[in-house]
């Protein structure tokens, strides 16, 4: 997968027709895949498993919910102190979650948006070549320490929800053809908690804590999946919601995670800031990827993006670009500016 360009997966426009009309038709023969925007309720990424899985749940209880706003409820929190938050009811010492393959969502979702792929891609608004991407955040940025406080819980909650997961991706595979599909695994807590820091709990700051669930759920996919990484420093309040001071341990989870996967990664999306010095990103020199494209999440501040390009060939001489992270929190009049800025990308970075 040499390609030019990336899309994390989120896109704020209404239905995937939409989506993959607007995005799609332009970029698409500068992409090795094509999400569906995530539309719906998976705007919100992590947060709507909160009042549609989590809330309702027998075994848990609420401890805060977003307050109302004028007298209505509010389902997603405005700012991150009003999140929601759970704890194990007394007694449970595994969460399990029903309706295995239905309860997320993906599966659903998935099978609608493929129908709409396969249709655009026969019509000829998709190359031919494109597969049908499947953004879904791991494990571990789910359930943490955010939603889920009380100490011990987390422990509690992973395994029901891995395995809640891995019954989604039995119906996905089951549902779409290998060599049309590509997963990729979402990153934005791992990223962050493997710094540490305060309000890390030690045992979150270790990287196997983080691999072991890519482990185990990669091994689902069949062979001929392609599969992707997308590490985020997160959007949520603005980006980016945790700035590391270097990215050397980043690198060393982006190497563990490829190695955790057991197969071949096909690509691997690293955001980066506004910076144009090349000491910033010499810790990619320690990049094992294998034959991964590096996508560099790099499409903003346009005016210093060749700078940019310029200083990150020093550690990584080829990658593809992509924004810092989907546009899920982006308000829909920018993205005609966005689509313009990933066309005038290509440019700068063959100019380069």
């Amino acid at each position: 997968m040499g390609k030019d360009l990336l899309l994390v997966g989120s896109v704020p426009l209404d239905t995937a027709e939409e989506v993959m009309h607007t995005f799609g038709g332009p970029l698409g023969p500068y992409l090795p895949a094509m999400p569906d925007g995530e539309v719906g309720e998976r705007r919100s990424w992590v947060n709507r498993f909160c009042y549609l899985v989590f809330s309702g749940h027998a075994d848990l209880e609420i401890l805060q919910r977003p307050p109302p706003l004028d007298g209505v409820e509010q389902l997603l929190p405005v700012k991150r102190e009003d999140t929601w938050k759970f704890k194990v009811r007394p007694g449970i010492s595994e969460v399990r979650f029903g309706l295995p393959g239905l309860r997320l969502g993906y599966a659903r979702d998935a099978t609608a948006s493929y129908f709409v792929f396969r249709t655009l891609r026969e019509n000829g608004v998709l190359p031919r070549d494109l597969r049908f991407q499947i953004s879904i955040p791991m494990v571990n940025s789910v359930v943490r320490t955010m939603y889920f406080p009380e100490p011990g819980d987390i422990d509690k909650i992973r395994p029901g929800f891995e395995a809640a997961l891995a019954a989604e991706l039995a119906v996905i595979t089951r549902r779409i053809p290998a060599q049309d599909l590509a997963i990729q695994w979402d990153c934005a807590w791992e990223t962050a908690a493997v710094y540490g820091g305060r309000g890390v709990p030690e045992s979150e700051s270790r990287i196997e804590t983080h691999t072991a669930p890519i482990r185990r759920l990669t091994a689902l996919l069949p062979p001929g999946v392609a599969l992707g990484f997308h590490f985020c420093f997160g959007t949520f309040g603005g980006w980016p919601s945790f700035t590391p001071p270097d990215f050397g341990r980043l690198v060393e989870l982006i190497n563990a995670s490829v190695a955790a996967a057991g197969r071949k990664t096909d690509w691997v999306h690293i955001p980066a800031l506004d910076r144009a010095d090349a000491g910033y990103y010499a810790p990619f020199k320690q990049l094992q990827t294998g034959d991964a494209r590096i996508y560099m999440g790099m499409i903003h501040s346009m005016d210093s993006l060749a700078r940019r390009i310029d200083a990150a060939r020093s550690a990584i001489p080829d990658f593809g670009l992509a924004a810092y992270c989907g546009f899920g929190r982006t308000p829909p009049e920018q993205l005609p500016q966005i689509l313009n800025d990933h066309l005038k990308a290509v440019e700068i970075a063959r100019r380069g």
